[in-house]
């Protein structure tokens, strides 16, 4: 047996479309969900919608769940709750987070969700794939007590880094972003805010989640000597210069690359997947993270909402999008 659901599909350039799919009835160790909330990771989502994920980076950008290939056409999404409608009786009623797209049913194998917790609201939990990304680079990053932490970008990951580095002991973080209205989103997180122009040097370690040249170069700026920038932007197909010359190799500086593809290595040998998605859940008991989502539509409305998203004509942070 089969039913009918709807899915947003990236259809071209700037374009998307709702499709009718079929749902197969969920086999042994599998689950129907019906999606609740989803949510538009901004920056990876309106980097495919412009086609801009390099050929050679096809099957490592793919999502867990996608369907099509790139460019286009392609389901595409990552940050999904919903409730398990059939399955287990362990999990039947329960709200779950879900690495799937934006569609209204779908059926995963049971490993394949994780059962909020009961301090976590359905809505916020749309976070948990940022989270995750932040954990993961906090992993990698491995700040001290008493660290000067500068985080330049302020979009989902870098406010999710800064929210997580604002409740470690001792630690002076502070938010830089370019658009002024991130400093009552910084307050909200408890953390300080400045433009790239004001913001304090001489840290020991940067968070670069700007996914620009400009911010990545400033990034560098702020280090104290043998400080170290962890790179969490993905630039897609677009080349970016860095400042090899000047002050980096007196100062002894350095960039390291995180990404949430694979668990730290300083992590990888104790935690799983699983592990690493749980905590993200678990953090977001914090209703500090209510703040980073600035936006909501109904499912209906995306083949509109995403063109809007794409041009910054909607200035959202994390856009959560809501279905009947």
């Amino acid at each position: 047996m089969t039913r009918s659901a709807r899915a947003f599909w990236f259809t071209s350039r700037l374009a998307g479309e709702i499709r009718a799919v079929e749902v197969t009835e969920p086999g042994p160790g599998e689950v129907l969900v019906r999606t609740r909330f989803s949510a538009v990771s901004r920056g990876t989502e309106t980097l495919v919608f412009n086609g801009g994920v390099p050929e050679s980076q096809y099957p490592i950008m793919r999502a867990p769940f996608q369907d099509g290939d790139f460019p286009w056409p392609v389901k595409y999404g990552y940050l999904n709750v919903g409730v398990v409608e059939q399955g287990p009786s362990e999990l039947r009623g329960r709200s779950v987070f879900c690495l799937y797209p934006h569609q209204t049913h779908y059926v995963v194998p049971e490993s394949a969700v994780t059962v909020l917790p009961d301090a976590v609201p359905p809505g916020r939990a749309v976070l948990a794939g940022t989270v995750e990304t932040a954990v993961n680079a906090l992993w990698d990053a491995a700040p001290l007590i008493g660290d000067r932490v500068a985080v330049v970008g302020g979009g989902m990951v870098g406010c999710c880094v800064t929210r997580l580095l604002a409740r470690m002991p001792g630690v002076r973080v502070q938010l830089v972003d370019v658009d002024p209205s991130r400093a009552a989103v910084a307050e909200a997180l408890g953390a300080g805010f400045a433009s790239p122009e004001e913001a304090e040097g001489e840290c020991d370690l940067v968070i670069h989640a700007s996914a620009t040249e400009a911010g990545l170069t400033r990034s560098l700026e702020l280090l104290a000597p043998e400080g170290e920038v962890i790179e969490l932007s993905w630039y897609g197909d677009r080349r970016v210069s860095v400042p090899l010359g000047e002050f980096f190799h007196p100062r002894r500086l350095a960039v390291r690359s995180s990404q949430v593809g694979s668990v730290s290595p300083a992590r990888r040998g104790r935690r799983t997947f699983a592990d690493r998605i749980a905590l993200a859940l678990d953090l977001l008991a914090d209703p500090a993270f209510d703040a980073l989502i600035t936006g909501e539509s109904p499912f209906e409305e995306l083949p509109s909402v995403m063109p809007r998203l794409a041009s910054g004509e909607i200035a959202a942070m994390c856009h959560r999008i809501t279905y009947p």
